[in-house]
């Protein structure tokens, strides 16, 4: 009896959540119901995972280890800026308006 209780709670902790992403994908593709989709849409701006998507990640973590790497360096990346700007200016430029291709003499200045 507590076997089939706890098989019942699994299945539940796991089948919900993923009926849910399920369901939120639904809406999201076809658009309908649109009050729906106002939502949904206006919480994926956001760039977060819905709490489906991160119980089936965490689930599918706990089954394959590659998946834990996965997950990490998408978080990594949400963290980590992105400046085009940052750094040393680029030694080469390619100008198509003008055709033009600019090699800039970079050695090492130190």
């Amino acid at each position: 009896m507590v076997m089939m209780v706890s098989l019942m709670v699994t299945a539940v902790i796991v089948l919900i959540p993923f009926l849910l992403a399920a369901a939120r994908h639904m809406v999201l593709r076809t658009g309908r119901p649109k009050w729906v989709r106002r939502v949904l849409a206006a919480r994926a701006k956001d760039g977060a995972d819905g709490a489906g998507v991160t119980v089936t990640d965490e689930l599918l973590s706990f089954l394959n280890p590659g998946k834990r790497v996965q997950i990490e360096r998408r978080q990594e990346e949400r963290l980590v800026r992105h400046d085009v700007q940052d750094g040393a200016p680029r030694r080469v430029g390619v100008d198509l308006d003008r055709g033009t291709a600019v090699i800039r003499p970079g050695g090492d200045r130190g």
